[in-house]
C-alpha cells in the first residue's frame, strides 16, 4: 500500500498526471482489493488460475475415474453424452452444488474401454432457452467433423508429452525482433499448413532470417477459418485444423531448441457469439460470461464482451493465461484488442485527454484483469514476455501495476503503420515531410517501450494493400525478374526498404514483421470462403518467389536478413536515437543511433556527392548498410570500400563528415577508429 503524502510511482515519474493521482491511486487499489480477495478465498492468484485442472475432463488417480465439471449458475440440467454412451443425451445427468458448478464422475471400471482418448463427445444443457447441444467451456481438444462441418468436443488423454530438457528463457534475448505467423497460411501449398510443416520449413526459415522470436496467431480453436484467429470459441483448445495439441509442443519445443521465443497472439478481449460452438448463452442466459444487453456485443466486431467484474469470468480468463504458460511453455502474449478493453467505447473516438483516460467511459473492471493477468504471467514466467494492442496510449500501460501501471512490458507502435499507408495513399514523393516523420516514429512516452513495425498483416488481407502492393501495384506481378527493368518496380523496392529501415531504426525498443511481407509477397490474404469457391490460392505464402535467386523478391529478402543482423550485432534497441540533421531542401535525415549515423535520402532525384553533416566524435566511419547495393536491388552507385574521415569545423567545435548520398538511399556509418 502506497503511504499516506507519498505520490505513486507512475505520478512521480510524470508530473502531468498529477491532477489524476486519485484516479492512479484508485486504479491500483482497485487492483489490490481484487487480488486480496482472490488470495483471500484461494490462496493465490496462482492457485486460483488453476481453474483448468478442476472444470472439463480430468482423470482422478485416487477415485479411479473420470471427473466432467462446468460452471453454469442458470441451466436447469445438464447432461454429458458422446461416443461413451452411443450419444443417448439424456442418460448421463451432472449433479449440481450451490456455486452453478454441475459434476459427473465416470468410473474406470465400467467405462474404460468407452470413454477413451480421442472419443467424441458433448454436453446437453437444459435452460430456458430449451436443449441445446454444447460443448464442455473448459475442454482442450475440439474437432469439426470434415462432412457435417459441425464441431464436436473430443476426450484428450495422450501420454504426457516430455519436455525434460526445454529451459529456454526468453529474457536471454536483449533484443526483441518478432516474426509473426499464421500457421495454417505458412506453407505455399494450396491447403493449411500444419503445426510439424512448420518446424521442418518456417523455424528454419526464421533461424536463419536473424529474427530471435515467433509469434503465433489463430491458435485457440476458431469456427471460422477467415476471421483469421480473431472470433474464438473454444479458449483451451487449440485449433485442430493445424494438429494436435502435442504438435504444438512439439513446434515450441523445437523453436526453443534453436534459441527462439514463441508468443502467442491472445484473444481475451471478445469472443465469437455463437451458440452451438462458443460460450455465448451456454447457461442459457446472455449474461453468463458477459454483460447483458448492449454492453455484452461488441458493435463493430460482431462478437461478445466478456464482463471482467465477474470473479468466474476472471478465473476463465486467468487460468487460460496460466493454461497456455505452463502447459505450452508459450513465452509471452500479444494481448489483442486492448483499446477495445479498456474503454466502454471500444477505444472508437475522435480525441483522447486526461478525462478520457481515467474518468469517462473507462472499463475499470477490463484494467484490473490486465493488471492481473499481467501479474500473474510475471509470476509464473518472470521472464515473460507481453504487449498490449492499444492505440489510446493509455499512461501507465507498460508500467508495473505496483506505480499504478497495468504492467505490460511493450505496447504496440500502431501509429507507425497507420502513417506510413497514409502519406503512400495521399501524398506524392514530393510532398512527404521528414519533420512529420520523425515526429511520428519517435513520439512515445518515455519509459514505454514499443514494438515498431511497418506493416500489419491487416494490410495483407482482401480490401487493403501492403506497402509492397501500394509502391508497385500491379507491375509486381509482371516485372519481378532481376533482368526486367521498370522505374515503378525500381521506386517501390528502393522505398520498401528505407521504410522498414526508419521503423526498425526510429519506431521503438523492439520490431515485428508479418510473414512473407519482408520480401515484399504480391498477394493479399484471401481465406476460403464462398466467395472465391473455397479457394487456397491466397490463403498462403510462395517461398519460392524470395527463394528464387533472378527475382526481385530476393532483393528485399536479402536486405531485411542483413538490416535485422545489424540490429542485433550493434544493439541498436538498447538506446535512443537523437537527430543531427534535418534537411528540407534535399529531403534528408541524419540521425544516431547506438553509435551508428544513419543517412537517410528520400529525394526523388537529389544525389548529392561531397554531403556534409556533424557527426557527435570525430574519427573514422565505414559503411555497415547500403540500401543502395545491387545485391538489394539498388542501383550500386556508392562504393561501399570508401573510409570517410571528420574533420572540424571553422570553430573547432564540431566534426564533420562528407560524403556521397544518392537520393532513395539509406546508409548506416560506424567509427571504426
Amino acid at each position: 500500500m502506497t503511504k499516506p503524502g507519498k505520490k505513486i510511482g507512475l505520478v512521480k515519474n510524470d508530473p502531468w498526471l498529477e491532477q489524476v493521482e486519485q484516479e492512479v491511486m484508485d486504479r491500483y487499489h482497485r487492483f489490490q482489493y481484487t487480488l486480496k480477495d482472490i488470495t483471500d478465498h484461494w490462496g493465490s492468484l496462482k492457485k486460483f488460475a488453476d481453474a483448468y485442472n478442476y472444470f472439463g475432463i480430468h482423470y482422478d488417480a485416487k477415485k479411479k475415474g473420470w471427473w466432467y465439471r462446468e460452471w453454469a449458475p442458470k441451466a436447469q440440467d445438464l447432461y454429458l453424452f458422446g461416443d461413451f454412451n452411443d450419444w443417448q443425451r439424456y442418460a448421463h445427468r451432472l449433479n449440481r452444488n450451490q456455486d452453478g458448478i454441475w459434476e459427473i464422475f465416470l468410473d474406470e471400471a465400467t467405462y474404460k474401454d468407452r470413454f477413451t482418448h480421442q472419443s467424441l463427445i458433448k454436453v446437453m444443457v437444459h435452460s430456458d432457452k430449451g436443449f441445446i447441444e454444447r460443448i464442455p467451456a473448459y475442454l482442450q481438444r475440439v474437432v469439426q467433423d470434415p462432412e457435417t462441418k459441425n464441431f464436436s468436443g473430443q476426450v484428450w488423454l495422450p501420454p504426457a508429452f516430455d519436455w525434460e530438457g526445454d529451459d529456454f528463457k526468453i529474457g536471454k534475448h536483449k533484443d526483441l525482433l518478432i516474426y509473426e505467423c499464421h500457421v495454417g497460411m505458412a506453407m505455399e501449398k494450396e491447403g493449411i499448413g500444419t503445426f510439424v510443416e512448420f518446424v521442418d520449413y518456417l523455424i528454419p526459415y526464421v533461424k536463419n532470417s536473424g529474427y530471435n522470436t515467433i509469434q503465433l496467431m489463430a491458435i485457440a480453436e476458431h469456427p471460422y477459418y477467415a476471421s483469421f484467429g480473431y472470433h474464438v470459441s473454444n479458449f483451451f483448445a487449440v485449433s485442430s485444423r493445424f494438429g494436435t495439441p502435442e504438435d504444438l509442443k512439439y513446434l515450441i519445443r523445437k523453436a526453443h531448441e534453436q534459441d527462439l521465443a514463441v508468443i502467442m497472439d491472445l484473444i481475451h478481449s471478445h469472443t465469437v457469439k455463437n451458440i452451438n460452438e462458443g460460450l455465448n448463452e451456454f447457461d442459457g442466459s446472455d449474461s453468463q460470461y458477459f454483460h447483458p444487453g448492449d454492453r455484452g456485443y461488441h458493435p463493430h466486431w460482431d462478437s461478445k464482451c466478456f464482463d471482467y467484474g465477474k470473479r468466474e469470468v476472471l478465473q476463465f480468463l486467468l487460468s487460460n493465461v496460466k493454461f497456455w504458460l505452463k502447459e505450452f511453455h508459450f513465452d509471452g502474449f500479444r494481448f489483442d484488442g486492448v483499446t477495445s478493453m479498456m474503454y466502454f467505447d471500444h477505444g472508437f473516438r475522435d480525441n483522447w485527454d486526461i478525462n478520457g483516460y481515467f474518468r469517462d467511459g473507462v472499463e475499470w473492471d477490463a484494467l484490473v484483469y490486465l493488471q492481473l493477468a499481467n501479474h500473474l504471467t510475471h509470476t509464473i514466467y518472470p521472464g515473460a514476455i507481453t504487449i498490449a494492442e492499444d492505440v489510446s496510449g493509455m499512461p501507465g500501460l507498460c508500467n508495473p501495476v505496483k506505480d499504478g501501471g497495468v504492467g505490460f512490458d511493450y505496447r504496440l507502435g500502431m501509429a507507425i503503420p497507420d502513417y506510413w499507408i497514409r502519406i503512400l495513399k495521399e501524398k506524392t514523393d514530393e510532398e512527404w515531410n521528414i519533420h512529420e516523420m520523425w515526429n511520428v516514429l519517435t513520439d512515445r512516452q518515455p519509459g514505454v517501450k514499443t514494438v515498431a513495425y511497418a506493416e500489419s498483416h491487416d494490410q495483407a488481407l482482401v480490401g487493403d494493400q501492403t506497402l509492397a502492393f501500394r509502391l508497385m501495384q500491379s507491375n509486381i506481378y509482371f516485372h519481378m525478374h532481376k533482368e526486367d527493368s521498370d522505374i515503378v518496380i525500381d521506386r517501390g523496392i528502393s522505398l520498401h526498404k528505407i521504410i522498414r529501415l526508419m521503423t526498425i531504426s526510429l519506431g521503438g525498443q523492439a520490431y515485428l514483421n508479418f510473414m512473407g511481407n519482408e520480401f515484399g509477397h504480391p498477394d493479399w490474404i484471401d481465406f476460403p470462403r464462398e466467395g472465391n469457391n473455397w479457394s487456397f490460392q491466397y490463403a498462403r505464402r510462395m517461398w519460392s518467389l524470395v527463394e528464387d535467386q533472378d527475382l526481385k523478391y530476393h532483393f528485399l529478402g536479402a536486405f531485411d536478413k542483413d538490416m535485422i543482423h545489424m540490429v542485433t550485432r550493434y544493439g541498436i534497441f538498447r538506446k535512443e536515437g537523437r537527430q543531427l540533421n534535418m534537411d528540407d531542401a534535399n529531403k534528408t535525415i541524419v540521425f544516431e543511433r547506438a553509435g551508428l549515423i544513419f543517412i537517410v535520402n528520400f529525394h526523388t532525384g537529389h544525389s548529392i556527392p561531397d554531403y556534409e553533416f556533424s557527426v557527435p566524435e570525430p574519427g573514422e566511419y565505414i559503411i555497415v548498410l547500403n540500401t543502395d547495393n545491387s545485391g538489394y536491388g539498388g542501383h550500386g552507385r556508392i562504393d561501399e570500400k570508401t573510409v570517410f574521415f571528420s574533420h572540424p569545423d571553422k570553430t573547432g567545435q564540431m566534426h564533420l563528415l562528407n560524403i556521397y548520398i544518392t537520393n532513395r538511399t539509406a546508409l548506416v556509418l560506424k567509427k571504426v577508429r
